[in-house]
């Protein structure tokens, strides 16, 4: 097993970067979604239900997808012999800031739902604010991996 991971790394290493840019791309706009929902949208109005039409589609189609293909060409590399040097501390900042992001996806999940409810209970201010987060860990995993800190 460990052979065929190593012939095909560059192939698994090309679709986990695909993944990731697409699943970043939805945890990027996911919720500026949510800002334009929480501070222009009535319950029911045409923007309520195009907005939660837009959102439900995002999630499904494209972060839902890329986020199991990330995790799942992730750890083929991470299965691949060579790739992670488990002494240094770089393959655990990674990890967490993965486990991390995973949390903020299912995070948005549920406000999805408090939309489709109407029992949204943040502003759009709190939306900006946690649209910062992804950013933050996308730093952490990138400076993880090329700087090996």
């Amino acid at each position: 097993m460990s052979d065929i991971l190593a012939t095909l790394y560059p192939w698994i290493l090309s679709l986990h970067i695909m993944a990731v840019i697409s699943w970043m791309a939805g945890l990027f706009y996911l919720p500026r979604l949510f800002v334009y929902h929480a501070e222009k949208a009535k319950k029911g109005d045409q923007l309520d239900q195009t907005l939660q039409i837009m959102e439900y589609k995002l999630l499904r189609y494209i972060m839902g997808p890329a986020s199991i293909a990330t995790w799942l060409f992730g750890l083929l590399l991470v299965f691949t012999p060579g790739i992670v040097d488990w002494s240094a501390v770089w393959p655990y900042t990674k990890a967490v800031a993965v486990i991390l992001m995973t949390g903020f996806h299912h995070w948005l999940m549920a406000r999805r739902k408090d939309f489709v409810r109407a029992e949204n209970k943040l502003n759009g201010k709190a939306y900006r604010m946690m649209n910062e987060l992804p950013t933050v860990l996308m730093v952490i995993i990138v400076l993880s991996v090329v700087v090996k800190f």
